[in-house]
């Protein structure tokens, strides 16, 4: 998987439905970078603008798709 590009991760600390998928990501071995979006107000708007006005976390870029609370076998998919 190092050849595949970077996971991005937009999370915030206290989103249960976010440490589950870095949980998850963890357990299968799948790097990723996570973006605290309550740090980075450019973050945020990135998520909104995905998410169409919304701050819904975890959102997840993958291999250039856009994936809103996805599970790992979404991302797996799109890997």
């Amino acid at each position: 998987m190092s050849d595949a590009a970077p996971i991005i991760v937009y999370w915030r600390p206290w989103c249960p439905y976010c440490l589950r998928l870095a949980a998850g990501l963890r357990l299968a071995r799948i790097p990723f970078e996570r973006i605290d979006i309550t740090r980075d107000p450019a973050a945020a708007a990135e998520v909104r603008a995905i998410t169409g006005g919304d701050e819904i976390t975890p959102t997840v870029i993958v291999n250039g798709h856009q994936l809103v609370n996805p599970s790992v076998a979404e991302i797996r998919a799109v890997l």
